[in-house]
């Protein structure tokens, strides 16, 4: 059986992935780093600049695949510094409306290229 993958213009895979699979009805993205498309660089800055360039790529992949936040049903969101949890909680709580989204937030001892965030979505269509 073939994937049906989704690119988004306005995303950066840093490896050899998709940054989005579609099975059934449901979108799996990628988990996105906070590099920025134009420049192909980690974003400068702390969590919360981070943060909301992890949900530009993300929503940019959303839109390639036809959806929009509301047809997210899952999110992932990994942390190098849980002392960081509350600024980007913030972030968070503006991306997507009541109800939101099921989530888990993981602490981890490292991310690719140095990123203090990454976060991975499930969609549904």
């Amino acid at each position: 059986m073939s994937r049906k993958a989704f690119s988004a213009s306005g995303a950066v895979a840093v490896g050899p992935y998709s940054h989005a699979i579609e099975a059934g009805d449901l979108i799996f993205l990628s988990g996105q780093t906070p590099v920025d498309s134009q420049t192909g660089k980690l974003v400068e800055g702390d969590i919360v600049e981070q943060t909301n360039q992890c949900f530009k790529n993300l929503f940019n992949v959303l839109e390639a695949a036809g959806l929009t936040p509301d047809n997210v049903q899952k999110v992932n969101v990994f942390l190098t510094d849980m002392n960081n949890f509350t600024a980007m909680n913030e972030v968070y709580s503006k991306q997507f409306s009541v109800p939101y989204p099921a989530r888990t937030t993981i602490g981890v001892s490292s991310l690719p290229l140095g990123a203090q965030v990454e976060i991975e979505m499930i969609a549904r269509r």
